[in-house]
């Protein structure tokens, strides 16, 4: 099975409200971003991070980046955070998709799965996540 798309995770909605992540750009959690093969199979219904289907490649360890929290803000009626720009430099990688995860919190906790919609690549060079832009329309996490 291959991916089937971008969701936010059933289960971080709930652990939003249990108070599991902390968003809080100098003392919060951190969240990482792992990068998978088309072989992932995730949905909404995907709980946590998993080393099955991620990839492998020059310049690239499990877990992924560590990103970088953008502090989490609202505009009207939507709250929304969002995350630095990913790099992993000199790097020979090929992904289908991406995972956050919250890799403070036990169990290394799902937030947001990401489809590329294609195959992506790097060889010998820098492979880049451009993060959508944070605000109440884009943001990569919102809450309306």
């Amino acid at each position: 099975m291959a991916f089937t798309g971008n969701f936010m995770c059933t289960s971080f909605k709930v652990e939003l409200m249990k108070g599991v992540h902390d968003f809080t750009n100098s003392s919060g959690n951190t969240f990482n971003i792992a990068l998978y093969t088309n072989s992932a199979s995730f949905t909404a219904a995907t709980t946590a991070y998993t080393s099955g289907n991620e990839v492998t490649g020059t310049a690239y360890v499990a877990k992924g980046n560590a990103l970088v929290n953008v502090t989490p803000t609202s505009t009207s009626t939507t709250a929304f955070t969002d995350f630095g720009d990913s790099t992993w430099s000199t790097s020979t990688i090929t992904a289908r998709g991406a995972m956050i995860f919250n890799d403070t919190a036990a169990g290394d906790p799902s937030v947001v799965i990401l489809d590329f919609g294609a195959d992506k690549s790097s060889s010998a060079g820098d492979f880049v996540v451009v993060m959508p832009t944070a605000d109440s329309s884009s943001a990569i996490i919102r809450i309306a």
